[in-house]
């Protein structure tokens, strides 16, 4: 599900989400990916620690069948555990995108210090067209690009082409996506490598300081409305049993 390839000889740490065809993040993948970053060690010679999608797409999102009431009270709470452990990590953290990062997808991204994006990029929270919110990117997108534009993202579930979060202040890097890579390590070897591995981790910590004491607070609130509040009500499940039969939803506006 997740392979990592650790680049000791520069530091850089890359984690791969690998789920043919297009990464979904579903419970095995989020377990995966927590444990990965839980073992990032705490003193090392990392200098960063990257998450990308194996083959055109970082992610479509969640799985959409463990969204179903059956599933999400376990789920939710494994998807908020990982943000918490993106936070924690004792390195700089970079998503990079390439095709569709979408959902729980981006949130992942949006739990990372830094994201990195193919020219070609796609990137959004579509989950209010099958009856439900992204708790993760209410708590973190408020926090990157301000409340208008987070809200504007959340309450239409329109995803945007890349360079409408260029301009929001969302994406560090962009490239054509063949040379997404070479631009990554260009950049990190002009700003990351030749500095003190020590000092970065520290660096990494302390601008998330604000960051994660807003998610600690946040977050919990949000994934209790979700699960008592939102999962009460007959369009949730009425979004996502339409989703997984393939029809349009009949929304009874409660």
């Amino acid at each position: 599900m997740v392979r990592s390839v650790l680049r000791l000889d520069e530091g850089h740490l890359q984690l791969i989400l690998d789920q043919p065809k297009s990464n979904i993040i579903s419970r095995a993948m989020i377990g995966d990916l927590t444990a990965a970053l839980a073992a990032v060690p705490r003193t090392s010679s990392i200098r960063l620690v990257t998450i990308e999608g194996a083959g055109d797409h970082f992610s479509y999102g969640a799985s959409i069948e463990e969204h179903q009431p059956a599933h999400i009270a376990e789920v939710l709470p494994a998807l908020h555990a990982l943000v918490r452990e993106l936070l924690a990590v004792p390195a700089p953290t970079a998503a990079i995108v390439r095709g569709r990062c979408l959902g729980g997808g981006f949130e992942v991204a949006l739990a990372c210090d830094l994201i990195f994006a193919s020219s070609t990029a796609v990137m959004g929270i579509p989950e209010i067209t099958l009856g439900v919110f992204p708790p993760a990117a209410a708590a973190l997108l408020p926090q990157k690009i301000g409340s208008s534009r987070a809200a504007g993202a959340i309450l239409t579930g329109q995803a945007h082409p890349v360079a409408y979060w260029v301009e929001a202040g969302l994406v560090e890097l962009t490239a054509p996506a063949q040379e997404l890579q070479a631009a990554v390590d260009h950049w990190f070897q002009i700003h990351l490598a030749a500095l003190s591995a020590a000092s970065l981790q520290c660096a990494a910590i302390a601008t998330r300081v604000g960051l994660r004491k807003h998610v600690d607070v946040v977050l919990p609130e949000l994934e209790r409305y979700y699960l008592q509040t939102l999962m009460d009500t007959k369009d949730a499940v009425e979004g996502i049993t339409a989703f997984l039969e393939k029809r349009a939803p009949v929304w009874r506006h409660a």
